[in-house]
């Protein structure tokens, strides 16, 4: 078995009805794209889905996997704690890809957790894929201060491990775009948003990957994004294999942008051998 797909999805906690108390209906374009999301990761029904999120434990030289059995979380944060979630984690995947970090020197592993509580990164996707397919187990993987290369590597172990252990998997890269589209967004206005929101939609909409190592840090920070090493550790995922990529949504109404796009492995390529070049 391999990677089945993978999927670059935002986490507005607004879009769960609960939550968004009709807001929601803002970003119907997005909720759409979400469903479709959904319907195909049940339609391919994966064993594993892999979650990268910006919003669990964060390290500046370490990437941190969920350790343990499972973990619970809810909306709460968001005034909707009846909104509940429990998963039971791949601890056979997570094991595999600690030791290949081990033997490849690569700064991952599953101590220092702080908090194992699910966060809303992980629980917005959640939302919509547990409403059509629950029989998966999860990995939930936080990004880390480590330059683009090792969160790229650590995909690269996700790969191996999932076809060491033949799972099938999907990987779910969630991660908001800009901040800073509206005066009256919740970072204000910055000219680099709109900017870095074309510029990451037109790569990854593209499957260039090679891309994602060329963004001016500088325009990253200013656009206030949260998800490009969400992103590119999904990239690594997908290294040295052909994908589909198909942009199901972009919108940012509410001065954050929300795009989703999904990626179908079609076959080896080595030529998308992006960390190399």
């Amino acid at each position: 078995m391999s990677v089945l797909a993978a999927f670059m999805v935002p986490h507005p906690p607004l879009i769960v009805p609960e939550v968004g108390k009709g807001e929601e209906k803002g970003i119907a374009s997005t909720i759409a794209a979400y469903r479709q999301v959904a319907q195909k990761i049940k339609e391919l029904s994966p064993e594993t889905i892999i979650v990268t999120t910006p919003h669990s434990i964060m390290y500046s030289d370490y990437l941190h996997i969920s350790p343990g059995t499972g973990a619970k979380g809810n909306l709460a944060q968001f005034g909707a704690p009846q909104v509940q979630f429990k998963v039971n984690y791949d601890q056979e995947l997570v094991r595999e890809v600690c030791a290949l970090g081990q033997s490849t020197h690569l700064s991952v592993g599953t101590e220092g957790e702080r908090d194992a509580k699910l966060d809303h990164a992980t629980m917005v996707p959640l939302y919509f894929v547990n409403q059509v397919y629950t029989n998966y187990k999860l990995v939930r993987i936080g990004l880390a201060g480590l330059p683009l290369t090792d969160h790229y590597k650590l995909g690269q172990l996700l790969q191996k491990a999932i076809n060491k252990l033949q799972r099938s998997a999907v990987i779910i890269a969630s991660g908001d775009l800009s901040h800073r589209l509206k005066k009256d967004g919740p970072y204000g206005f910055n000219s680099a948003g709109p900017k870095y929101d074309a510029h990451i939609m037109q790569v990854m909409s593209s499957g260039n990957f090679l891309e994602l190592f060329v963004f001016p840090a500088s325009l990253c920070e200013e656009a206030g994004e949260c998800g490009h090493r969400s992103f590119t550790i999904m990239a690594g995922a997908l290294d040295k294999m052909a994908v589909q990529a198909r942009q199901l949504s972009y919108e940012g109404p509410f001065g954050v942008g929300y795009g989703i796009v999904e990626f179908l492995p079609k076959n080896i390529d080595p030529r998308r051998n992006f960390l190399e070049q």
